[in-house]
């Protein structure tokens, strides 16, 4: 089974454990990624925890023996990640950078359900098996398909935040940022309707995992002592390969045979 799963499993593993070896290093949460408020008792604590919990969950990944346990272990792990970013939504639901850090979450969130979709293994009358299967392929990708919406918008409302992250060498950075920002949408539109999903969503996981190479692949070149590249290198590869699970997921429809 973990087999049908790859390379996309491989990739998102890589980034769960690269998250968690920066949680361990610098005992803290993942920055704005990972709001924690600072004073949540035991808080340096619980963010060990955080990144024993992505070091070993990422590490079960990658072996046949402890995927089962690991997709346990990791989707009830991102919706309490997911969880961290409901709050700012209840204060300020008019800023569209607090649905814009909801929907990359939840993008994330997404790849680690497909993953206990299909790999859970729950025994028959487990009350967990509405999210597992094909309905729960299903779920989680209406889900992928909205939070790419606000992840769009926030290349189109912060358009000079979005263009200060173009790489500079290329030309008609503010088209760039409109058109990636357009193009976002245009992905979670496509899965959501059902117009050539699996188009959207490989292309979709594609933006993402050129956005992480060309802007923070760079980043981490320049300043390799400083946190905040590498930890936005990790939660964007994440991100990214969250996109390819759900896409690797989406069954094309069967194409219609022409009556004889």
């Amino acid at each position: 089974m973990t087999r049908s799963q790859q390379p996309a499993l491989t990739l998102f593993a890589v980034g769960i454990i690269g998250l968690g070896i920066l949680a361990l290093v610098y005992g803290d949460f993942a920055l704005v990624w990972q709001p924690v408020a600072p004073w949540i008792a035991g808080r340096t604590i619980l963010a060990y925890g955080s990144g024993l919990i992505m070091l070993s969950g990422g590490v079960g990944l990658l072996l046949e023996a402890t995927v089962t346990w690991s997709v346990h272990i990791l989707f009830p792990y991102l919706i309490v990640w997911l969880l961290l970013k409901a709050p700012a939504l209840l204060v300020a639901p008019q800023m569209e950078a607090v649905w814009l850090g909801f929907g990359e979450i939840a993008v994330l969130m997404t790849g680690g359900w497909v993953l206990f979709a299909t790999l859970a293994g729950l025994r028959e009358g487990s009350p967990l098996t509405f999210a597992t299967g094909a309905n729960g392929i299903r779920q989680a990708r209406m889900l992928f398909a909205v939070s790419l919406i606000p992840i769009g918008l926030s290349h189109l409302v912060y358009v000079k935040q979005t263009v200060e992250l173009v790489p500079a060498w290329l030309p008609h950075r503010v088209g760039w940022a409109y058109l990636t920002g357009a193009g976002q949408i245009a992905c979670g539109l496509g899965v959501f309707f059902s117009i050539l999903p699996r188009v959207a969503a490989w292309a979709e996981a594609g933006m993402i995992s050129l956005f992480t190479l060309l802007v923070w692949g760079p980043a981490i070149v320049a300043a390799p002592k400083t946190r905040l590249p590498w930890t936005a290198f990790f939660i964007s590869w994440a991100i990214a390969s969250a996109a390819w699970v759900v896409a690797q997921n989406i069954v094309p429809k069967p194409v219609a045979k022409p009556n004889a």
